[in-house]
């Protein structure tokens, strides 16, 4: 069994990471393993593809599929109350105030919050900061931390524009500190909510649904690479390094 550290770069298109120029990108593809063509699901916008993510279920599904929540009619467990009801420690770090309604009063051990509006860069540093002595001090099994600097950035500036890949340079900043930061037993993965093009994102344009999975430790062999990835597997995969079973309205597959 291993414990995880997920970290998603949101807006993070799979070019855009190989163009960023950040020596952790090669790092990270070499020492463990990757795939350029992973899926999200439609509508391709943040808190959607958040939703999906922590509850492994398409969008019809879970009722979200705008940038505002509305509660279940249907409630599908989440990543974070699957873990808690078997006794695991989960922590969130974040920076889109959105992002509090993936997780229900109780199922996390800890979280933190520190608004990105004016400061991105600021909340990125602040963020990876808090998590790494959080990893440090606190023996988590389960920790995910938010980097939502790329989206505002690509809104601002455009997708693939230099402001743009500098974002993306900067997200690998920190994931290269908390890989090298990681205790011994944990796996590392780094992915995207969603693409972009121009200055927008949520079509089904492949620039907006095609993202970046890498996975790296245990369990994960260097320099090879996934046959396929779904934004709704992530779930799956984190419980099972934990050992522990996936809940049964989840409709993707572990990837191990």
């Amino acid at each position: 069994m291993n414990k995880v550290v997920l970290i998603l770069v949101d807006g993070m298109r799979p070019d855009g990471m190989m163009a960023c120029g950040h020596p952790e990108v090669e790092y990270l593809r070499t020492n463990g393993k990757t795939i350029l063509e992973g899926r999200t699901v439609m509508p391709s916008v943040t808190l959607p593809c958040h939703m999906s993510l922590i509850h492994s279920v398409d969008p019809e599904r879970h009722g979200v599929t705008t940038n505002t929540y509305s509660p279940m009619v249907r409630p599908v467990t989440g990543l974070f109350e699957q873990l808690d009801k078997f006794g695991k420690k989960s922590a969130f770090f974040y920076s889109w105030g959105e992002l509090k309604d993936l997780y229900k009063p109780g199922a996390l051990a800890d979280a933190y919050f520190v608004s990105g509006h004016h400061h991105l860069w600021t909340a990125t540093d602040t963020l990876t900061d808090a998590a790494i002595e959080y990893l440090k001090n606190e023996d988590p099994d389960f920790v995910f931390l938010y980097l939502g600097e790329t989206d505002e950035v690509g809104h601002k500036s455009g997708w693939m524009s230099e402001d743009y890949t500098a974002a993306v340079n900067r997200a690998f900043g920190a994931i290269e500190r908390v890989r090298k930061a990681l205790p011994e037993g944990y796996v590392l993965m780094v992915t995207a909510d969603h693409g972009g093009h121009e200055r927008i994102h949520g079509t089904d344009l492949p620039e907006d649904t095609t993202i970046p999975f890498l996975a790296y430790g245990e369990g994960y062999a260097a320099g090879t690479a996934f046959e396929a990835f779904d934004i709704k597997d992530i779930a799956p995969t984190i419980v099972k390094h934990l050992g522990l079973p996936s809940d049964g309205d989840w409709e993707g597959k572990a990837l191990i």
